[in-house]
């Protein structure tokens, strides 16, 4: 599944990949574009915890979930406004 994964994202020409050491991880990507280590990654998995505790959409597929992109995306962006202090809303 991660070999899929990662050649879909090869076409992007992305220069690295941070991840932790698991085996597949080190199979696929090359050594020149790898970099394993916990530090970059344990605040991109914070983030990925918070969008799941507040968004239904990103729990579960069976219910919740929306195969639009366009309203994934509206729904990021209005969970990060409310973080952030930006959204203003009306009664």
């Amino acid at each position: 599944t991660f070999k899929q994964l990662y050649n879909q994202l090869n076409i992007h020409n992305i220069q690295l990949f941070c991840s932790d050491y698991w085996k597949s991880y080190l199979e696929v990507i090359p050594k020149s574009k790898h970099m394993t280590s916990k530090a970059q990654t344990f605040t991109i998995e914070g983030y990925n915890s918070l969008i799941r505790h507040f968004t239904a959409r990103f729990r579960r597929k069976s219910k919740c979930y929306s195969k639009s992109e366009k309203m994934i995306e509206n729904t990021l962006n209005l969970l990060f406004a409310k973080w952030n202090g930006t959204l203003n809303y009306v009664f």
